[in-house]
């Protein structure tokens, strides 16, 4: 469990860092640099869709390496330095080069480090582990948002503050990533390399992949939450706190859950979370009241408890050990493949048809996938 915890501390002060910023991205985009809904949309997609689309890259080295820890260094560095371009940025074309910086880092990174954790990890005890890194993870996004309310309150909206401020813990970050220990397992033969076709992938691995890839169409960045919040009435400060409240619920779950996963299986947790998120999309689709709001953004947090380190458990147990690391990347790269366009169409629905359009799609969608997780997995 040692690396587990290192990890976990790890991406703690990552998450403090990124979500310093992740939070009033969209704010700074509209409010202070001119940038429609749209914009934000496709920043995202891109962004998000770079990441996952690298993961699998990455496992792929990796496994074929037997070796996971410089892959992950090398991630965590390029998101601190995507956070230094943030500082500098005076447009949006700053903004996207920041995010694909920082996004390439998190595509670099996650694949070796979800194996990293599987291959200290019992089966068993999988679930359980995931979970305990997940919590520490979102523990940090609430710290960060805390933290940037702080900062953009007492700097009076000097968002250029907040960006500056949040390099700190991405560099001492690094700095603990240094401890992680390179783990001994089976590997491939001299000369083997990991498979990527199609053919050759489990069946139950095949059958999630093409339900995720469904439900994630419906998955915009959750950037969009956070400006149907500042729709409805709220401020940045307060859209802030919104965020805050998500994560303390998906940090607060996270473990139990996993452990959950291990307990009662890893399809009935997901199926629930997708349902979650469904009925949570239509109420941002229909809310009105502010209290409804903060009551969303709540539920929304048992939705990604559910599901967010429940699928990566999933991944792992169907997946070939000597495979591991390049099967959870391909699990991410199909997640990419439906990022850009989701958060892109996202931004065109709310151009276009109004701030209920995209909920009303995703919530759709949510309901969708859960029925088909349900009948195929």
């Amino acid at each position: 469990m040692f690396n587990v915890i290192v990890l976990g501390l790890v991406s703690f002060l990552t998450d403090v860092s990124s979500e310093m910023v992740y939070p009033i991205l969209p704010l700074y985009l509209t409010a202070r640099l001119g940038a429609s809904p749209g914009i934000v949309g496709i920043i995202e997609g891109i962004a998000e869709s770079l990441a996952s689309l690298l993961k699998v890259f990455s496992g792929y080295i990796s496994d074929r390496l037997g070796k996971r820890k410089v892959l992950t260094m090398v991630g965590y560095g390029s998101s601190t330095v995507g956070k230094v371009l943030l500082y500098l940025s005076t447009s949006w074309l700053w903004v996207l080069a920041g995010r694909i910086v920082d996004r390439f880092g998190k595509g670099v990174r996650t694949a070796p480090r979800d194996a990293l954790i599987a291959d200290s990890t019992a089966a068993d005890h999988r679930g359980a582990a995931f979970g305990l890194h997940r919590t520490l993870d979102t523990a940090g996004a609430a710290t960060g948002v805390l933290l940037a309310y702080f900062f953009l309150t007492r700097y009076q909206g000097n968002f250029a503050a907040v960006f500056l401020w949040a390099v700190i813990p991405a560099v001492a970050a690094i700095l603990i990533l240094t401890l992680v220990r390179e783990t001994k397992r089976e590997g491939l033969s001299k000369g083997e390399r990991p498979s990527l076709q199609w053919s050759t992938l489990p069946p139950r691995l095949k059958a999630f992949l093409l339900v995720v890839l469904a439900f994630t169409l419906g998955n915009s960045s959750n950037q969009f939450l956070l400006l149907r919040a500042k729709n409805v009435g709220f401020d940045a400060p307060t859209v802030l706190l919104l965020y805050l409240a998500y994560n303390i619920i998906f940090a607060t779950v996270s473990l139990p859950a996993g452990r959950l996963s291990d307990r009662l299986g890893r399809k009935t947790l997901l199926v629930a979370g997708y349902v979650v998120y469904g009925l949570v999309y239509l109420g941002f689709a229909l809310v009105k009241a502010p209290l409804q709001v903060w009551l969303l953004f709540a539920v929304y947090g048992l939705y990604m408890a559910f599901t967010e380190g429940v699928e990566k458990a999933l991944v792992t147990d169907i997946a070939p050990q000597e495979l591991r690391a390049t099967m959870i990347g391909l699990h991410a790269t199909v997640v990419g493949i439906g990022l850009l366009p989701a958060s892109a169409l996202a931004g065109l629905l709310w151009d276009w048809l109004g701030p209920q359009a995209p909920f009303y799609f995703g919530g759709l969608m949510g309901v969708i996938a859960a029925v088909g997780l349900a009948i195929v997995i």
